[in-house]
């Protein structure tokens, strides 16, 4: 009987090992199966359109690399939002001074600027002026000029203006009025649509 439990001994022996690496292996197998799921490297976080800092009664410049002031932005309150990288400000006051020194400021209700503010958006009784030009050489003089509208997109940098309302536009003693408008300052190209009408005055005579 001895001889026999020995052989059963001998042979459960044998098998043992193979056992113990099974439930390993199902320990194992377990392990992986309910482990939390690792978060995927490099994964982008998707930005929301939610400000993440506030202005309030506030001024922002922005300067040539020589240190001449380029634009400067104002208003009362501001709201910064990351995903557009876009500043959304009230009572929005600006002003564009090109290299020769010639001004342009601007004023509306709310006003949406790019980073750089080379762009800027003018919402609710929009105005933009620009100072008058005075001869120089075969550069002829030119009268000051005023946009009226309920929206206005102007890029400073390129002097270039556009809306899709009705605008009003005063040229020294000239005005116009057109359903919508594109104007490039540096081409001195005007291009109106819709119900346009005009107003020019004849010169002084010498």
């Amino acid at each position: 009987m001895s001889a026999m439990w020995r052989r059963v001994g001998d042979k459960t022996s044998m098998y043992l090992p193979v056992l113990i690496m099974g439930l390993l292996a199902l320990g194992t197998w377990w392990l992986v199966r309910n482990a939390p799921k690792p978060i995927a490297v490099g994964a982008e976080k998707v930005l929301q359109h939610d400000p993440d800092y506030f202005l309030k009664d506030f001024v922002i410049k922005n300067f040539e690399a020589d240190g001449r002031l380029k634009n400067r932005l104002n208003g009362t309150t501001g709201e910064h939002f990351p995903d557009t990288d876009t500043l959304e400000v009230d009572d929005a006051r600006m002003l564009s001074i090109m290299p020769d020194g010639r001004k342009t400021v601007g004023s509306s209700n709310r006003a949406l600027s790019n980073g750089d503010g080379s762009e800027i958006q003018m919402f609710g009784q929009a105005v933009i002026t620009r100072e008058p030009v005075a001869a120089h050489g075969s550069q002829k003089a030119l009268p000051a000029m005023q946009l009226e509208s309920e929206f206005l997109q102007i890029w400073p940098n390129e002097e270039r203006v556009s809306s899709n309302k009705p605008v009003v536009m005063t040229r020294g003693r000239d005005q116009f009025t057109g359903d919508s408008m594109q104007y490039q300052h540096l081409d001195q190209i005007l291009q109106m649509q819709g119900r346009v009408k005009g107003v020019i005055e004849p010169g002084k005579a010498k």
